[in-house]
């Protein structure tokens, strides 16, 4: 589906959805819980549904409402599944070690660009821990084996995620464990999230050493907070001068992508900004950066393993608007210009598909976007909630 925007201002006020990284992380702590759990979720999409669906298969019984995800959790482990984790790298990075830590011998279905995306150094320590990874087909991973409890060692690095997904094999399994973490570490916050939702089940981690304490004990019921990620393409559009005002986001939150509230307040500066730990925000930082005065990107080499390659979308999405942008290997300058009618590929990735559609409500004449049902990913009501805060569009079928 492609999509033609008539540029005009948003007015009105909107709810932040639910933060997708939560939602994983929840979801899989109620699955391996003591007792069914009641998790308020008022939206979903497909990255959320892809780990309910892998849940499922492990053998939790979740049931989607309107407002909820009400879960049995697992009573008896299966010797064999198949997990379709779609296009979703959290959940192939949290369910790989999770199928690993209870030997299940797992199929994992890959969608997308997800067969690309890079699942080293997990994918060795697995196998120096006790697994047998292999890839079947380009589209799938097989775990076999199971996961030794003791001391794992991984390079922070490449992606939060992978720690991640250990922390819930060590809680996964029977004895205590560590997370040796190398390098430098990216995405700090998102192992805070992690870390978060186990405390909410019980589970208590001494920085990166974690005892083996399945079942958890379910609180019985509790809520995913609104999403500053998704937020920030809202936020963006009232920095641009659109009547927007965006409610739900919890100012304390752990999630790392609350820091768009600062930075978009200072954009109207050529300011240097360090997306180690907020790469999602990226995309539409960069375009609204390009609208006012500039800004330079640091630590954005990850960019390129993300749905697309967000160093390149990211820079040809504001070329294209009538800005410049100059990347370098771990480098983006964007320079301002005026934005006027164009198209931009969003290269099958929801956050350039969303970031294109709040700059056009300050270009000067119509903007298409190619591939914007992308968005279902992450915001599957985005276009209709644009459309609700006065967005003019008309949309295309290929």
């Amino acid at each position: 589906m492609d999509i033609t925007i008539h540029p005009q201002k948003l007015s009105g006020t909107l709810s932040a959805i639910p933060s997708k990284s939560q939602a994983h992380r929840l979801l899989i702590c109620a699955a391996f819980s003591d007792a069914p759990t009641s998790l308020i979720c008022t939206a979903t999409n497909q990255d959320i549904e892809a780990t309910a669906s892998c849940l499922r298969s492990l053998g939790a019984v979740i049931e989607r409402t309107n407002t909820s995800y009400e879960i049995v959790p697992v009573s008896k482990i299966p010797e064999k599944a198949i997990l379709d984790c779609n296009e979703s790298g959290s959940t192939l990075r949290f369910m790989l070690p999770i199928a690993g830590a209870l030997g299940v011998d797992a199929t994992f279905l890959l969608a997308g660009r997800l067969p690309h995306r890079p699942l080293s150094p997990l994918w060795e320590e697995m196998e120096r821990m006790g697994c047998q990874l292999s890839r079947p087909a380009e589209n799938a991973i097989r775990c076999k084996g199971k996961l030794q409890a003791g001391t794992f060692r991984i390079d922070g690095s490449v992606s939060s995620q992978f720690i991640t997904g250990l922390i819930y094999a060590a809680a996964l399994m029977d004895e205590t464990s560590t997370i040796e973490v190398t390098g430098k570490l990216e995405s700090k916050p998102y192992i805070d999230m992690t870390q978060q939702a186990l405390k909410a089940f019980g589970v208590q981690t001494d920085q990166y050493c974690v005892t083996g304490c399945r079942p958890f004990h379910t609180p019985g019921k509790l809520a995913v907070e609104g999403d500053w990620s998704n937020g920030a393409f809202f936020l963006a559009a009232k920095k641009l001068g659109n009547s927007v005002n965006t409610t739900g986001l919890t100012q304390n939150s752990a999630q790392g992508d609350r820091a768009c509230a600062d930075l978009l307040s200072r954009l109207h500066e050529d300011i240097v900004i360090d997306a180690a730990d907020i790469p999602d925000l990226v995309p539409i930082l960069a375009v609204t950066a390009g609208a006012f005065s500039g800004a330079t990107f640091h630590n954005i080499a990850r960019l390129r393993l993300k749905e697309s390659d967000r160093v390149a979308t990211v820079a040809s999405m504001v070329e294209n608007l009538g800005g410049k942008a100059i990347a370098t290997e771990n480098e983006l300058r964007i320079l301002p210009g005026k934005y006027h009618s164009c198209t931009i590929d969003s290269a099958g990735d929801h956050r350039i598909a969303m970031a294109a559609a709040i700059a056009a409500t300050v270009a000067d004449g119509p903007v298409t976007i190619l591939g914007a049902q992308c968005v279902a990913k992450s915001y599957p009501t985005f276009w209709d909630e644009y459309k609700r805060l006065g967005g003019s569009y008309e949309q295309y079928i290929r």
